[in-house]
């Protein structure tokens, strides 16, 4: 069975300014964008954030049930709700991921995969859920931290690919060579 795509749209989007997943890039927001990615990629994708957020997305937005906001809450959110031995994470603010670079990570999954230079994008697998389950309950958030405990598989995917958008500067520079 194929992977699970899973879109996360839950971040506070602090140094951003405004919602993230709602700011334009083209002719889509970055939400719209990461999800069309998703759906060239899997047959199968959802999206897990926080309901009381109203985003008003073109598409479902699964509550996460988690108080806090945090990677590792949406990661573990969307490993509740998947059906699929394993998810593959992609974050609103990572515009520039493709579906190839996706379905490399989820060949190489064993608990997780992720890219040498970040934990999202990233495939984690059902076994990663008892780990990641547990830090998040002890309070331990960082997703980097808790690779420690799993088996992980390193993907070399070009740095331009992870290309993240924290502000709307970084958005800018982007548009500006993106359009």
């Amino acid at each position: 069975m194929e992977p699970t795509g899973v879109l996360l749209v839950g971040g506070l989007s602090r140094r951003f300014g405004s919602v993230k997943a709602l700011a334009p890039l083209g002719q889509q927001t970055l939400a719209e964008r990461a999800w069309q990615t998703l759906r060239d990629a899997f047959p199968d994708q959802i999206a897990v954030g926080k309901e009381a957020d109203q985003l008003g997305l073109p598409f479902e937005v699964l509550d996460d049930g988690i108080d806090v906001r945090a990677p590792i809450a949406g990661v573990v959110a969307g490993l509740r709700l998947v059906e699929t031995a394993v998810a593959v994470f992609l974050p609103v603010d990572c515009p520039l991921v493709t579906p190839e670079a996706l379905h490399e990570l989820a060949e190489a999954c064993a608990d997780a995969a992720v890219p040498e230079s970040a934990t999202l994008p990233g495939a984690y697998s059902k076994t990663a859920l008892p780990v990641l389950e547990a830090r998040l309950e002890a309070g331990k958030l960082s997703l980097r931290d808790a690779l420690t405990d799993l088996e992980v598989r390193t993907v070399e995917l070009d740095s331009v690919l992870l290309t993240s958008v924290n502000t709307e500067r970084e958005l800018d520079r982007l548009r500006a060579v993106a359009t």
